[in-house]
């Protein structure tokens, strides 16, 4: 099999020759790689460690609502982020919540909102080009995770409570946003584009960030909007969820997504062999192997024996899962763990 036939085999459920890799890493861990290996660009590193791959685009922003001011640079969003440096690697930390204090739907109704025509949608068939063989990832859409990002966690926490109705409005503006914008993108996309990410963050380490009842009120139909709309074209929905989200899995089913990231098994509880048995005949799993204490902290005889439980439990099947990193790999992970991680799964 090729790359792009057995990733998109396993997300099928077809026969495998081996298990699909994938990677998430920080721009630290990258430079690493590239210098471990002696190679100049990522793209050597795929080949090097015979990784298959899920090869994201979006397309480049031309509008004019970005800008830099005092060390701090705005998205098109309004939302201000300033690196941060943690010794180990550099963050960039946001400090500006664009609407932390809005407090009528008249103050979200003249905010300036992204316009999808300020995209270059035409870097898309040029990506896929430059990437041809392997599975394209097109998108972004999360609408909770945008509340929290424009109106500050804790606010965004209490909005559905206090504010139910400018919640409402607040979330339909995000998702009538990503609707458009990523129909646009599916457009151009021309049939090249394999999958996008329909996602939130909905876990912490120890349970769930809101409610089921509020994650049905607020945010169901959102999301479904954008599963729907993926589906329509064709392609695959990938949803990341942080943490101990299991709770929120069967209905995320229902809704119809298609693959399941990152499976942080370390927060809340997980049986992973009940997981596979409950939903491995409707989701592919991607990542799993824990960047908690595994990957950075463990040995690499305990990276391979954890790749090993994974196959055994995940993928007991045979398919239907994607080994990678549970998120992204952090800066302070030894490359000998990373090298292990990738040589278990060919043993």
């Amino acid at each position: 099999m090729n790359v792009r036939e057995r990733v998109l085999a396993a997300i099928q459920h077809k026969t495998l020759d081996r298990f699909p890799t994938d990677i998430w890493a920080t721009p630290e861990v990258w430079a690493k790689l590239r210098k471990y290996l002696g190679v100049n660009d990522n793209l050597q590193v795929y080949e090097e460690l015979a990784i298959d791959g899920i090869f994201e685009i979006l397309p480049p922003y031309v509008g004019s609502l970005r800008k830099n001011e005092n060390g701090i640079h705005y998205n098109e969003w309004g939302m201000g982020f300033r690196a941060q440096s943690y010794g180990a690697g550099v963050y960039d930390e946001q400090v500006v919540y664009p609407l932390a204090k809005a407090e009528t739907i008249a103050d979200l109704e003249v905010y300036p909102w992204p316009s999808p025509d300020d995209y270059d949608y035409s870097f898309i068939q040029k990506f896929a080009d430059e990437h041809a063989g392997r599975v394209i990832s097109c998108g972004y859409t999360a609408v909770f995770y945008y509340h929290n990002l424009l109106r500050g966690l804790e606010r965004s926490m209490m909005d559905p409570i206090e504010k139910p109705e400018f919640t409402h409005y607040l979330v339909k503006t995000i998702s009538n946003v990503f609707t458009e914008f990523h129909r646009r993108c599916f457009e151009a996309g021309n049939g090249r584009i394999d999958l996008t990410q329909v996602t939130d963050d909905f876990g912490s380490q120890r349970g769930l960030l809101i409610s089921p009842r509020l994650f049905d009120q607020f945010y169901r139909q959102p999301i479904q909007r954008g599963i729907d709309l993926a589906h329509s074209y064709g392609l695959m929905v990938f949803h990341h969820d942080d943490g101990d989200m299991r709770s929120l899995l069967p209905r995320l089913v229902q809704m119809g997504i298609d693959i399941l990231n990152p499976i942080q098994w370390r927060c809340g509880d997980w049986d992973l062999a009940s997981l596979k048995s409950e939903f491995g005949s409707q989701l592919c799993f991607h990542g799993a192997i824990d960047n908690q204490y595994t990957l950075p902290f463990g040995t690499p005889q305990e990276v391979k024996d954890e790749v090993r439980r994974m196959k055994e439990t995940l993928g007991q099947d045979g398919t239907g899962y994607i080994i990678a990193p549970c998120h992204n790999i952090q800066s302070n992970t030894p490359v000998e763990n990373i090298i292990a991680m990738y040589e278990a799964v060919r043993e």
